[in-house]
């Protein structure tokens, strides 16, 4: 089970959620976000953090080519699109694509069909946000939308929850941003580490 601690602003969380155990480390660059990095602190970020770590940028609404510069001058592993972006504006890219999928009366919203993203971040439809809302994903929409597409579960994880979230959806694994936060863009220490311990339990893998 994959773990991906997203929303993260500074050197110490970061480091926190790779001593834990993450396998993933997002980073939003969306300047209305409360866990919003710009580019250069995102640059330092990852530039101290050594070869090995996968960051993910997460992006709302920006131009493909904004995207690519981003990830090029930050040293990004993937670029999660997060917005209402048009999927032919991101293909055939040099990097991985995580595609934002949001729920909404049992149907997922883009079409992961009209995407061929490599991943689908499939979290709740929330008017007004873009994610980080804690509000929880339909696990069972989660669970059929896995059988057919590359999914990690986002969408009001918690330490408590993501056991049976793992158990019912079963996806390539799980992300989390506000469910490990003492406040918005500071991240719970002892959390992180008690999520990514239950997330990869081997009881799930059993």
């Amino acid at each position: 089970m994959e773990v991906k601690i997203c929303g993260l602003t500074n050197i110490e969380d970061a480091r926190c959620a790779i001593d834990a155990g993450a396998d993933y480390l997002g980073f939003v660059l969306y300047q209305k976000s409360p866990r919003s990095v710009s580019p250069e602190k995102l640059a330092e970020i990852v530039g101290s953090l050594g070869d090995d770590v996968r960051a993910v940028g997460v992006f709302v609404n920006e131009t493909p080519t904004e995207v690519k510069r981003v990830m090029r001058e930050c040293g990004l592993y993937a670029a999660q699109i997060h917005g209402d972006e048009s999927s032919g504006d991101f293909s055939g890219l040099s990097f991985p694509v995580w595609r934002a999928v949001w729920i909404e009366n049992e149907n997922p919203i883009p079409d992961p069909k009209s995407w061929g993203a490599d991943r689908y971040v499939i979290d709740a439809a929330v008017p007004g946000q873009y994610g980080g809302s804690g509000i929880t994903a339909d696990w069972d929409v989660s669970a059929r939308l896995v059988r057919k597409f590359p999914v990690m579960l986002a969408g009001g994880l918690t330490a408590e929850n993501v056991r049976s979230a793992v158990e019912i959806v079963q996806p390539l694994g799980v992300d989390v941003s506000s469910g490990v936060e003492c406040e918005p863009g500071h991240k719970d220490h002892d959390a992180v580490r008690t999520f990514v311990a239950e997330a990869k339990s081997k009881d799930l893998r059993a």
